[in-house]
C-alpha cells in the first residue's frame, strides 16, 4: 500500500496519523521529492476523470492566473497542470493493490478498511 502526498499538507497528515494510529502500514511517496507518478495520474483520470484530482479550494489553483486555469479542460492539460504544480493536486492519493482513495475522511477510510 502506498501513500501519495506532500508531507507539510494537513490532510495528508491526518491520514497518515488515521493509518498509523490503526497500525496500517504503508509506504509513503512525497510528490516535492519524488516527483509525481504520470501513471498514476492517467490511471486515476481514467477511473475518476481529471476533475476529481484538482483541488480547487487549495492556494495552489487559487494562485493560478485566471487563464492558466481556464486552460484545464481536459485530461491532457489537467495532466500538464498537475505536473507543473503537484500542490494542486487533491491529496493524499491512496492506493491499496490498485484501489484508491483520493483525499481523506475517517468515514471515508473507515469504510475502505472494513471498519
Amino acid at each position: 500500500m502506498k501513500l501519495y502526498g506532500i508531507p507539510n499538507c494537513s490532510t495528508v497528515k491526518k491520514a497518515r496519523a488515521w493509518l498509523e494510529a490503526r497500525g496500517i502500514e504503508y509506504a509513503f511517496h512525497d510528490f516535492k521529492k519524488h516527483g509525481v507518478p504520470r501513471e498514476l495520474l492517467q490511471t486515476l483520470m481514467q477511473i475518476m476523470g481529471w476533475e476529481a484530482l484538482i483541488n480547487r479550494n487549495g492556494p495552489t489553483w487559487r494562485k493560478l492566473p485566471e487563464a492558466r486555469r481556464a486552460q484545464v479542460q481536459d485530461d491532457a492539460s489537467a495532466l500538464a497542470l498537475m505536473e507543473e504544480h503537484p500542490s494542486v493536486i487533491k491529496r493524499p492519493i491512496l492506493d491499496r493493490d490498485g484501489q484508491y482513495q483520493v483525499g481523506f475522511s475517517e468515514e471515508n477510510y473507515a469504510a475502505f478498511f472494513g471498519e
